[in-house]
This record gives C-alpha cells, sequence and structure tokens, in this order.
C-alpha cells in the first residue's frame, strides 16, 4: 500500500510539472450564423503567413483551435480562403472569440488574454485619432474650396500638432506596457518611421522578461540596426 501510495504521489507531481510547462493555446471559438466551412488558426513567421491549425466546421457554430506558444504574439482566425480574417494577441491557456459570420472582424470579441485586453485599450484610442483626423481632412477639404490659403494653412498645422499628439501618445502607451509582449508589438508596428529616441526609450524600458520575447528581440535588433546606419 505504501509503495502504492508513493506511486500515486509521483504521477500526481509529474502531471504537475508538466502542466505548469505546457505552453498549450487553446481557441475557443463561436461565429454565429456559420453552418459550413474550413477555419485557419495563423501567425506570421518570418514574412509569411503560415497556418499552425485548421478546422472544418458543419452544422456548428463552436470549434476549438491550438497551437503550442512560446512568446505571446499576434494570430489570425481566418475563414477558409477569404479575406475575413480576426487578429488578436495569443497566450498560452485558453482564449475566446465570439463573433458572427456577416460580421467577422467587425463584431469579434476577444477574452483570455491580457495582452489583448491592452492592444483593445490602445486601438481605441487610436480610433479617436483617426475620427479626428477625419474632421481635419474635411476641414482642409472646404478651405480648398474656398481657396482660402490661411485656412489651409491653418488646418495644415493641426494636422501636424494632430500628428506629433498620436505618436507621442503611442510612444508613451508603448512604454506604460513595456512589462508585456504587447508594448515593443505597437513600437515595432506604430513607431518605426519616427525618431530613434522614441524607439529606443520603448526599448529601455522593456523588463528582462519581455527583452527575450519574440517582438522584445525584434525591437531591440530594429534599434540596433537603425543606430548603425546612423554612424
Amino acid at each position: 500500500m505504501k509503495k502504492t501510495g508513493l506511486i500515486i504521489v509521483i504521477a500526481l507531481a509529474i502531471a504537475a510539472c508538466s502542466k505548469d510547462s505546457d505552453n498549450t493555446m487553446y481557441v475557443k471559438a463561436q461565429i454565429k450564423g456559420l453552418k459550413k466551412g474550413t477555419f485557419f488558426l495563423q501567425k506570421q513567421m518570418d514574412s509569411l503567413i503560415v497556418s499552425v491549425d485548421s478546422v472544418s466546421v458543419n452544422g456548428k457554430e463552436d470549434f476549438v483551435l491550438t497551437d503550442q506558444v512560446d512568446s505571446p504574439e499576434m494570430y489570425y482566425l481566418t475563414l477558409g480562403n477569404s479575406s475575413k480574417r480576426i487578429a488578436f494577441f495569443g497566450e498560452k491557456d485558453t482564449v475566446y472569440i465570439n463573433s458572427q459570420l456577416d460580421l467577422f472582424s467587425v463584431k469579434a470579441k476577444i477574452k483570455g488574454s491580457d495582452n489583448q485586453d491592452i492592444l483593445n485599450q490602445f486601438n481605441e484610442f487610436q480610433q479617436k485619432f483617426k475620427d479626428q483626423r477625419l474632421d481635419l481632412v474635411k476641414e482642409e477639404f472646404e478651405a480648398r474650396k474656398k481657396n482660402s490659403q490661411d485656412s489651409i494653412d491653418l488646418v495644415a498645422s493641426k494636422l501636424r500638432n494632430w500628428n506629433k499628439r498620436r505618436i507621442l501618445y503611442t510612444a508613451n502607451f508603448a512604454v506604460k506596457h513595456a512589462d508585456r509582449e504587447v508594448g515593443p508589438y505597437i513600437a515595432l508596428t506604430e513607431l518605426t518611421n519616427t525618431s530613434i529616441k522614441l524607439l529606443d526609450t520603448v526599448n529601455n524600458s522593456m523588463t528582462p522578461e519581455i527583452r527575450a520575447s519574440k517582438y522584445g528581440k525584434k525591437l531591440e535588433a530594429f534599434v540596433k540596426e537603425i543606430k548603425a546606419t546612423e554612424q
């Protein structure tokens, strides 16, 4: 009996260790209005978008896809060969995606990823900046329609200030969240055409853990490359 009990304890310990080292991501999706189709779980490798899992659905609205996530990164849930694609930050454990077929990416709601929650906050503010720019473009159109050079110059000044505010907000947001993988990701996708000073600030703000992540390594390599070309 003692020997049996010892075996059980060892088995439980091994199982617990295996669970702790498990980097599996489960993407549990529910797409309303879905009748039949094939879904691909994709991510970027080098310069290519590759499929890491797929599932064919027939008569069900829900399905599960998986992948091994060494470091949190952007994934895509893609419907067949169409342009319908939901982008989300993938992490180990379970990510839940709910949407509907006719408004695939527009209505997508994603839970279970802390990086995605932060990215959602960033995207909300980015949408506000986009709305502001649309208003300025309309204002510029009216100014040109009236052929008022003073008004055109004023709008141009407003656009420059708008761009400065957008860049500074983005940089500050990336620095604030440099302890998560989404920090360097935002820097790489939104700040590569700005000053090296801003990129370097984000890079220096990363924690050791994030510096060793996929996007942390990419940001550091990009900053080093830019600095080398400027010397």
